[in-house]
């Protein structure tokens, strides 16, 4: 026995004092709405209602037992219109991670722009470096870049980005432009430790990996240092593209090696799940996938 239905049946009994009038408002046979009826009353184990051939009536029992009933119905009437309507509209706190940088570069100005699109509802914004789990830390969706494991989270791609080696003109022009990988051999490298833990850079040619083992002469595990430290002739350092994107552009640093550079990897946006999600979430995508420019692997 479902006990909302049985609920419900008994208080439309009740309501319009029969059983077949309870069944037509219901769009139920008499006899199911007497089965239903009945089996709440062997639950409560009371007699809820006084039946005779011509009228039904509430028992003492049965007229408390109506009004809280109503009260539970009601309740239950309306969560399901309140989960509805933030189907249909953003409502609550939208929880989003993403990696440090691009999060502080990228995605704040998105978190902004979709509190100003819908200004009932909260956004917070958790920045790390690290691989979360989504569910067990309360995150709604989560920006990723790279390639994914297999997990049961749903992903879309919004964008890629290359992983590229720079330094200053400076620099290149006292030692010389690394035309080959192997030519790294000869340079001052700077190691960005969140990258890769072992100091190997990884290129591509012909669609073959080729792996080069440097020796750093400076090494962090902050992108912002590294290429800081490139930036004063320090050596070649090799980083995502957007962390480089404002040295580039100002001409404090040039691209090298870059026809020896790997595949982009993907930037994906991933959620929990696709299934009935909810209007805060699904906003928040539709927003990065109409505004958002991370097509960072154009060369």
């Amino acid at each position: 026995m479902d006990r909302l239905d049985a609920m419900t049946a008994f208080v439309a009994v009740a309501d319009l004092q029969g059983f077949a009038p309870a069944a037509r408002k219901l769009g139920l046979s008499p006899s199911a709405v007497t089965r239903l009826v009945a089996a709440l009353e062997n639950r409560v184990g009371a007699r809820l209602l006084q039946r005779t051939t011509r009228s039904v009536t509430l028992t003492d029992v049965g007229a408390r037992y109506l009004e809280r009933a109503r009260r539970i119905l009601a309740d239950v009437e309306e969560a399901e219109g309140s989960a509805q309507a933030e189907r249909t509209k953003p409502a609550g706190r939208l929880v989003v991670s993403a990696p440090v940088g691009f999060g502080r570069v990228h995605v704040t100005p998105l978190i902004s722009a979709w509190l100003k699109r819908y200004p009932d509802v909260a956004g917070e914004l958790r920045l790390t470096d690290r691989v979360i789990n989504l569910v067990e830390d309360g995150v709604d969706c989560a920006i990723r870049i790279g390639q994914l494991p297999d997990s049961s989270l749903v992903a879309r791609a919004v964008g890629d980005m290359r992983r590229i080696v720079v330094a200053s003109p400076d620099y290149l022009a006292a030692r010389g432009v690394p035309k080959t990988p192997a030519a790294l051999a000869k340079h001052d490298t700077i190691q960005f430790g969140a990258l890769a833990a072992a100091p190997e850079w990884r290129f591509s040619e012909a669609g073959r990996e080729i792996r080069i083992s440097c020796t750093p002469r400076f090494t962090t595990n902050v992108a912002d240092a590294a290429i800081w430290h490139a930036e004063q002739g320090g050596g070649l350092t090799r980083v995502l593209a957007y962390q480089a994107a404002d040295g580039l552009a100002a001409g404090r640093l040039k691209v090298v090696l870059r026809k020896y550079e790997p595949p982009p990897l993907p930037i994906h946006i991933v959620y929990p799940t696709s299934r009935l999600l909810s209007a805060k979430v699904r906003t928040f995508i539709d927003l990065v996938i109409e505004t958002a420019n991370w097509r960072f692997g154009a060369r």
